[in-house]
């Protein structure tokens, strides 16, 4: 095995062993807490411009399946792991996670103390460090270049180059949705179907219409999980996913039912076209769901302001707090920007939902209009789908809007 470095921008030296591609790489260094799911961390496009630690200490033993991955390829500039397994045990494995990272050109290391790491991270703050295999290293000569380093506007790295269509799923059997768009993997919708055709045509009291269907979605690529346009899929919409750049004009033409905005990378700030946009969007009566980025787009549109945490929230084990109905929930997370409530004009929007452990914004409720946002992930992929109900929500409103 060969050596590598994990040097960070407080002089602070890790020393392990090289796995992926062998290259050098200097990032911004974050840490994420859940305990499976890893394929769905590294294919996140909101990774772009980090390097992502693993706080579980073995990663890759249930290997890869391409099946489970959230976008084209992985997007994190490098993987830190404690362990690595080579002997993934798991009958849908693709792969193992070594031939992943190689095949993708990606780099990282490994038999690093992650938890010494993440306690770091905690207590100094989110810094940026390099990744590197070279033994001759000169900390003087790195450290400002460490410091100097950004990640920039990466919302146009990761998002679509053109505008595409994903139909929404037909039928709903008893055990969930049994068609739908060709965009996905196949397999993805085989876990959901109960029995064929013929058996379905038998048992007609298991088949219902979606709540969602005939309702047609238009969502905002600022670096989506797939899982977001197939958790509105899977309830009937048919989704149109729009580059970042598009403009608020165009997609009022199209008269959609209802617009989303996805998740993503970066400073929320950096994103001063997609705001200019998103004002426009406000001022008409589409419903519109915000998620991640989506969440802090709409509110620095309206007026409110983001502030960067300390480490930020990442993994599946998050507690948030519902406030209209005081119900928590345990969330999917990946943030390290937030809403600054203080900043906060309550004539245009209301917190709607907190976070249990530091109290910071989950998620608005915009006065006099149909739109709402969160901070987490509802869409799950990896992590628990308590939230999932805000698609149905978001559904709601577009049938009150498109009934009015």
């Amino acid at each position: 095995m060969k050596a590598a470095f994990l040097i960070l921008e407080d002089g602070t030296v890790f020393k392990g062993y090289q796995i992926g591609a062998d290259k050098e790489v200097v990032s911004e260094i974050v840490f994420n807490t859940s305990m499976a799911g890893y394929l769905e961390v590294l294919t996140d496009p909101s990774y772009a411009g980090q390097a992502v630690c693993m706080t579980y200490p073995l990663i890759g033993n249930y290997g890869v399946c391409h099946e489970d991955m959230e976008s084209k390829q992985p997007w994190p500039d490098a993987f830190i792991v404690r362990e690595l397994s080579n002997v993934p045990s798991n009958f849908r494995s693709d792969e193992t996670i070594q031939s992943f990272l190689l095949r993708y050109d990606v780099p990282g290391i490994a038999g690093i103390d992650t938890r010494a790491l993440v306690k770091l991270l905690r207590e100094k703050g989110t810094m940026n460090g390099m990744i590197t295999t070279n033994e001759q290293f000169c900390i003087e000569s790195i450290l400002p270049r460490l410091k100097e380093y950004r990640t920039g506007k990466v919302v146009e790295k990761v998002t679509c180059s053109e505008p595409y269509v994903i139909e929404g799923t037909k039928e709903l059997s008893e055990n969930g949705p049994v068609s739908g768009s060709s965009h996905f993997d196949a397999g993805r919708y085989a876990r959901f179907v109960s029995g064929d055709k013929e058996e379905r045509e038998k048992r007609p009291s298991l088949v219902r219409k979606l709540n969602g269907a005939g309702l047609r979605v238009a969502l905002f690529d600022f670096g989506a999980k797939d899982n977001i346009a197939h958790s509105l899929a899977q309830r009937g919409c048919e989704v149109t996913v729009y580059p970042a750049g598009t403009t608020a004009d165009e997609v009022i033409a199209s008269k959609p039912d209802g617009i989303m905005l996805s998740n993503g990378p970066g400073d929320p700030k950096e994103c001063t076209g997609i705001i200019s946009q998103l004002k426009k969007l406000y001022e008409t009566d589409i419903p519109i769901f915000g998620i991640c980025l989506g969440h802090q787009l709409m509110a620095l549109a309206t007026g409110a302001d983001t502030f960067k945490m300390k480490y930020g929230h990442r993994g599946g084990n998050h507690p948030v707090k519902d406030l209209s109905t005081g119900r928590v929930y345990i969330t999917s997370q990946n943030h390290g920007y937030v809403v600054d409530m203080d900043k906060l004009d309550k004539r245009v929007a209301v917190p709607a939902f907190v976070n249990v452990n530091d109290g910071t914004n989950e998620g608005l409720s915009y006065t006099g209009k149909r739109i709402f946002t969160v901070q987490y992930h509802p869409e799950a992929c990896a992590g628990p789908q308590d939230s999932a109900y805000l698609f149905d929500r978001f559904i709601k409103m577009m049938e009150e809007y498109k009934n009015a």
